[in-house]
């Protein structure tokens, strides 16, 4: 074999995998048609989010379908026409959000989550990426006092249930810590622990280079070359067709297309998300969430980034930024936005499976085929923390924590 195991996709899922396996002894060619980090970990609001122990879950209440279905608010928005292809897997989201099963995912995915600032920090300094780092945490902020309440009652309970570093803010102290606000709002909570990104992107970047120094190889290709041979895996690539005993697929929003085509049926879908740039506007010293128009306000190496909420959309559907430019209008009287730096926004997608969970284990019915995908928001936070559940896997040690609630074969 001209290489052990063969990782299609360069996002922080698949740089960080190749990593975690280059660790462990295995020769590891990463395979992507683009370069890393352009894609999906290109585009996210930057946050290393140690204090989201709890995952985005499906509307429960009436109220809140029916805000969503008539577009009362900016945090969703939704193209009817993509419903019915989309309907089962929804369902099956709204199940997995019921109260009994939803605990059950969120002591899993908090359990991923404790680690995720202790497996990124080792990678930082070893890619020398710790000037695109800051750690001041963020701001989510509210306008309604009662709202407000609301949250901080929340906050109080999950942050003693995980052990996280918080503070609850009024209107003034918040304004005292971002002078750059126009509007006193009701007040803010301030998560402390999370680590934020100033380019998303270029920590991938980092990443990359350091496995292509520790030995690495990346090659362009298509995971939609990917073949099972009698010994292994192959995918073609720029420079030829490369062979592996093992493949993993991290493929982030493109990995329901290529399980469905080779044979598998898991409940996985996308949720599509903008952002754009602006300079000479206000400025921001941490990102701040405007919870009343579902937007995050970031300071990036490229200006302030706008990064809207969730967008549920058929594949390929045109781009239909509706909630940035609600944001923009926000963003203008919260802050003052300043000049949008490109021509269009960018748009992308995260990955998301109906339980919430991400996929992290070998392939039911192929051999040496593993899966690491569906991470929803969370694919830039979580990545070296399940490349490294995947890697153990993968070696036959003992991993370092329970693998069975993201199992692939929980779907049957």
């Amino acid at each position: 074999m001209a290489s052990e195991v063969l990782v299609l996709g360069a996002g922080m899922v698949g740089v960080s995998t190749a990593l975690a396996l280059q660790q462990r002894g295995r020769q590891v060619v990463l395979v992507d048609r683009r370069p890393p980090g352009r894609e999906t970990s290109y585009g996210n609001a930057g946050f290393i989010q140690r204090e989201a122990v709890q995952p985005y879950a499906f509307p429960r209440s009436w109220q809140a379908l029916w805000r969503v279905a008539t577009g009362q608010g900016n945090d969703v928005h939704v193209h009817w026409t993509a419903l019915p292809s989309l309907a089962g897997r929804l369902l099956r989201y709204w199940q997995s959000s019921a109260p009994a099963p939803y605990a059950n995912t969120c002591a899993a995915y908090a359990r991923l989550i404790a680690h995720c600032i202790a497996e990124h920090e080792p990678l930082m300094a070893a890619a020398g990426a710790q000037h695109l780092v800051r750690k001041e945490g963020w701001l989510q902020l509210y306008r309604q006092p009662a709202l407000l309440e609301a949250a901080l009652r929340h906050a109080t309970q999950v942050a003693q249930a995980h052990g996280l570093n918080w503070a609850a803010l009024d209107g003034p102290a918040l304004v005292q810590l971002e002078p750059g606000l126009r509007e006193t709002p009701a007040g803010a909570i301030h998560w402390r622990d999370p680590w934020t990104i100033s380019d998303p992107g270029a920590l991938v970047e980092h990443y990359a280079a350091l496995f292509v120094q520790r030995g690495g190889r990346i090659a362009e290709g298509d995971a939609d070359s990917l073949q099972q041979t009698g010994l292994g895996w192959r995918v073609q690539t720029r420079d030829g067709a490369l062979e592996a005993e093992a493949a993993v697929l991290a493929l982030g929003p493109w990995a329901e297309a290529h399980t469905r085509r080779l044979g598998y049926r898991l409940p996985l879908f996308a949720k599509r998300g903008y952002h754009r740039h602006y300079q000479g506007g206000g400025t921001l010293r941490r990102p701040v969430l405007d919870t009343d128009h579902g937007v995050v306000l970031a300071p990036m190496q490229r200006g302030l980034r706008l990064t809207t909420g969730a967008e549920f959309a058929s594949a390929g559907a045109p781009a239909t930024p509706v909630q940035l430019h609600v944001a923009e209008r926000a963003a203008e009287r919260l802050l003052g936005l300043g000049q949008p730096v490109e021509a269009q926004p960018w748009l992308g997608a995260r990955p998301c499976s109906a339980d919430m969970l991400p996929v992290i284990g070998p392939a039911p019915r192929h051999r040496g085929l593993w899966f690491h995908f569906g991470h929803g928001h969370q694919g830039f936070t979580l990545g070296p923390a399940s490349a490294r559940l995947l890697a153990e896997r993968m070696c036959g040690q003992t991993p370092y924590v329970d693998p069975a609630p993201y199992d692939p074969s929980r779907f049957g």
